[in-house]
């Protein structure tokens, strides 16, 4: 018999566009499995996920760009249909914020965490997290705002070339620009020219010190805040394979312990009052071994299925369980589990997994939803090669040397550690301490 309220229906809500969301599909199972019905609010006409036997119903999602009103408009004709109270589950950061804006004017027809309606918002801003790593004491790398083209390349001088470049906001880039929320940038030029595209994005753009990337560097932490600010559910994990390759989603995780991780994310959690599930991501620094903290999104992450302990519970359950005022059951850690999105790392689903393995999109009781997506990876494909030139080998752009010693005018430097240093930028060892 489960332990979830079954009487209560989930609604899982995403704008975001992506087929490929395999977070999604991992929700639909975990709740579906448990005797939930599922309801999808999200563009899943072409997406595995509605081949789900577990899916209860799809419904359209509001637009991308949507405001808070449409999107409420959308919920309650979600609500009118479903015509019972139901936990609301955000699956990307745009339906996060969205949820936690309207959490009043969504009562009771959905239950959600209770919390400032503008925490989401605050910590899935690039720009804002780094403001809220300073207060908490939570390392971060140092982050400059620029204010003109030209202080974006003078930027790159102060933090070092290659530097990580990120849209603030990164859920209003707008579909088919060709801008990537995180892009790694080589030249002062490229800065320059991200930075010229900033009204296009629709968010300022952060440049921050790069972190290389290495083996035991790049980490996450998945869990649940429940009412009263405990993490409960999920646990430190270790990305093994990202794609692409040295960044991106993970394509292979590993269940891990680290107390370091663990505890940066009990005293974020702890310093905001946050409650919900959250999903934090982490590198690092090679020279100091600190980890920073480079993410907080304020919803489940796509791998959170990783984190299913002893007692089958995970984030997902975490949340439909204390939102339904039932016990969390007290299950033991899997340490050593592992997580597999076949579509990016093939080789890795077929390898031995002595301590356990989820797979994002094949299982043995819901088939269809494998079968689905490596159609759909196929034409996927199949049309990134022939959109491919041919004939005609691709120059390779020369870095430009990075810009003297010129001191950015208005670039606000909202690092957490050492101040942006003299004119002629930050000196070697204020970089290696921002590290």
């Amino acid at each position: 018999m489960s332990t979830l309220d079954i009487r209560v229906p989930a609604v899982l809500l995403r704008i975001d566009r992506n087929p490929f969301h395999h977070g999604t599909l991992g929700a639909v199972r975990s709740l579906g499995r448990a005797g939930v019905d599922v309801h999808v609010v999200a563009d899943s006409a072409a997406s595995p996920v509605r081949a789900s036997r577990f899916v209860r119903q799809l419904h359209p999602p509001p637009p991308p760009g949507a405001s808070p009103g449409d999107i409420a408009a959308v919920l309650r004709r979600v609500a009118a249909r479903v015509a019972r109270p139901a936990v609301l589950i955000p699956m990307d950061d745009a339906s996060a914020i969205a949820a936690g804006r309207l959490r009043e004017d969504l009562a009771p027809a959905y239950l959600l965490p209770q919390q400032p309606g503008a925490l989401p918002e605050r910590v899935a801003d690039k720009a804002r997290l780094a403001e809220v790593c300073a207060a908490a004491g939570v390392p971060h790398p140092v982050t400059l705002v620029p204010d003109s083209a030209r202080d974006a390349a003078a930027a790159t001088g102060r933090l070092g070339l290659p530097v990580v470049a990120k849209w603030s906001r990164p859920w209003l880039v707008p579909s088919g620009s060709g801008l990537r929320s995180t892009v790694l940038l080589r030249s002062a030029r490229e800065a320059r020219e991200l930075y010229l595209r900033s009204a296009e994005a629709g968010s300022p753009l952060l440049l921050q010190a790069f972190l290389p990337p290495g083996p035991d560097r790049d980490w996450f932490f998945h869990g649940y805040a429940d009412r009263a600010g405990v993490l409960r559910a999920g646990g430190p994990g270790r990305k093994q394979l990202a794609w692409p390759r040295g960044a991106g989603l993970t394509a292979v995780g590993r269940w891990t312990p680290n107390p370091q991780v663990r505890a940066l994310a009990e005293r974020l959690t702890g310093e905001l009052g946050y409650r919900g599930i959250l999903d934090l991501d982490f590198r690092r620094c090679g020279r100091t071994g600190r980890y920073h903290l480079l993410d907080f999104n304020p919803r489940p992450g796509a791998q959170f299925r990783l984190f299913t302990d002893s007692a089958g519970l995970d984030v997902v359950r975490a949340l439909h369980l204390d939102l339904t005022h039932r016990p969390l059951p007290d299950g033991a850690p899997l340490p050593g589990r592992r997580f597999v999105v076949e579509n990016y790392a093939p080789l890795a689903a077929l390898r031995p997994a002595p301590h356990g393995r989820e797979l994002a999109w094949h299982a043995a009781d819901d088939r269809a939803p494998g079968r689905a997506m490596w159609a759909l990876w196929a034409r996927h494909a199949a049309g990134r090669l022939a959109a491919r030139p041919r004939g005609r080998a691709v120059p390779t752009a020369r870095p430009e040397p990075a810009p003297g010693p010129v001191r950015p005018a208005g670039a606000r430097d909202l690092s957490h550690g050492p101040a942006a240093g003299p004119a002629d930028g930050l000196t070697d060892d204020e970089k290696a301490s921002s590290c």
